[in-house]
């Protein structure tokens, strides 16, 4: 289905469809993120996902699915203080209410957003099986010089379940105290990581601070090499220079849920994995109607996408 994304001249989004929609069942795939390459900001891309959705609905289409791979505003899913917004709350809403009949994501935040979708069901897709074939084929790490490291108490759950799927040796967990957004106070580590890989897992890296800060603090405690595998890289400046700039990180591996082209050239130590045969695979299985509990992170039993390939790692530029 061919789609226009244009503006009018008072910078209106201006959404056409330019095939019938009727009795069919329509797939919008649309992260909610910016993209560099085109100038498109966050909000923009929410609110062209939404009037691509309703554009849908009043073609009169069967069913609409909207695989949203980066769901923006995830992070604003509770209050932390009087006076702020829940932010993932009403964007959920917003959806809903244009008329979606399921969503598709990647690595929520907080598994609990999946409940701001009133009577609206939603997959969370987990990218662990991409994550452990790159690090059992590719590097061809061993269980037993492996430490999954959670960066925080929130981590844990995604941390063991890439454990799980590699049976690493052991899970680590780093204890932070956070002043604000994006800095933090003091780190401790609970666990050892002595002669180990240690594999920071984590859903989202934004400038990155943090993230680099966990590599040094690993590395004092003995780690033999930093690995950091994040869902989203969300990575706004100055993300790469400061992974390029850490000794202490040997890669940090992020997925293509988010637009990457222009930090691959930013920094030699940016490696981007496809997500593509997972959410292709999803696509097939939720307009056969078939279950989809592999795909899910709450099985850790390898999935096995039909024929599709192998996810390949696209590595930066030299």
């Amino acid at each position: 289905m061919r789609a226009t994304v244009g503006k009018f001249a008072n910078g209106e989004i201006n959404i056409g469809i330019e095939d019938p929609a009727r009795g069919d069942d329509v797939f919008i795939i649309h992260p909610t993120c910016a993209n560099a390459s085109t100038g498109l900001n966050v909000n923009e891309a929410v609110m062209e996902l939404l009037l691509l959705i309703h554009t849908v609905k009043l073609s009169s289409a069967k069913r609409i699915t909207a695989i949203i791979p980066h769901f923006a505003y995830a992070r604003q899913d509770r209050k932390t203080e009087a006076r702020v917004p829940i932010s993932a709350s009403a964007i959920a809403q917003l959806l809903v209410n244009v008329g979606v009949d399921r969503i598709v994501t990647v690595d929520l935040h907080c598994g609990q957003i999946q409940g701001f979708f009133k009577n609206t069901p939603v997959n969370n897709l987990s990218p662990s099986r991409e994550f452990a074939h790159y690090l059992k084929e590719k590097k061809g790490f061993k269980p037993s010089e492996l430490a999954i490291v959670a960066p925080d108490a929130g981590a844990v759950d995604r941390a063991r379940k890439l454990a799980d799927r590699v049976s690493a040796d052991r899970v680590v967990t780093i204890l932070k105290r956070r002043v604000q957004a994006g800095k933090v106070d003091s780190m401790h580590i609970a666990g050892d990581v002595s002669g180990m890989v240690a594999v920071i897992v984590d859903d989202m890296t934004d400038t990155s601070g943090t993230l680099c800060k966990a590599a040094e603090v690993l590395k004092s405690h003995g780690a033999r090499e930093v690995y950091a595998m994040i869902t989203h890289g969300v990575l706004t400046d100055p993300a790469c220079e400061r992974i390029e700039k850490c000794d202490a990180l040997q890669q940090v591996i992020v997925t293509d849920t988010m637009p990457q082209s222009h930090n691959l050239c930013r920094s030699s130590k940016l490696v981007v994995l496809s997500l593509a045969p997972l959410i292709a695979e999803c696509v097939r299985r939720i307009h056969n109607e078939q279950a989809m509990d592999d795909l899910l992170p709450s099985n850790f039993l390898p999935a096995v996408y039909g024929t599709l390939d192998s996810p390949e790692a696209q590595p930066a530029a030299e």
